[in-house]
């Protein structure tokens, strides 16, 4: 498994964020390998709800399942499913003075032939952790104004 994590302030407040980052058709804006990411039912967003979703990473286009599995108060677990691979993205936000700080972590299980990319695959996902926590900051900072 290979797992990234970061951990961040930004200025808006946990009232926005939570209900933003819950809605993973956002993904668009704020998750450089995303492409596309398209919600499959309708309604609230809420546990159960998921989205198509269209990512290149290292010039590999992938398609997951996302499916919102926990929404309780601070904590976001969406997980995306597809045949090569599991990736789990745990977002946890808590108050800091006005704003909030976040903690990203997306665990990645691979599966069958696709676990032989798993050691190169934690070179690339440490640097795209890097251009997620990024924009996540640019464009979180962005829904205070």
């Amino acid at each position: 498994m290979t797992t990234v994590s970061r951990t961040f302030t930004v200025q808006a407040s946990p009232e926005v964020v939570v209900p933003y980052l819950a809605d993973f058709g956002n993904a668009v804006q704020w998750d450089p390998g995303t492409e596309a990411c398209t919600r499959n039912d309708a309604g609230p967003v809420q546990v159960g709800a998921n989205w198509h979703n269209t990512s290149k990473i290292a010039g590999i286009t992938t398609e997951l399942t996302y499916t919102l599995e926990q929404l309780a108060g601070d904590r976001i677990v969406l997980v995306g499913r597809n045949d090569t691979a599991t990736s789990t993205e745990t977002i946890e936000v808590t108050p800091s003075g006005a704003g909030s700080t976040v903690t990203y972590t997306n665990d990645l299980e691979f599966k069958g032939a696709a676990k032989l990319a798993a050691p190169l695959g934690k070179v690339v996902f440490e640097k795209l952790g890097n251009d997620t926590e990024k924009q996540l900051t640019e464009v979180l900072n962005g829904l205070t104004r």
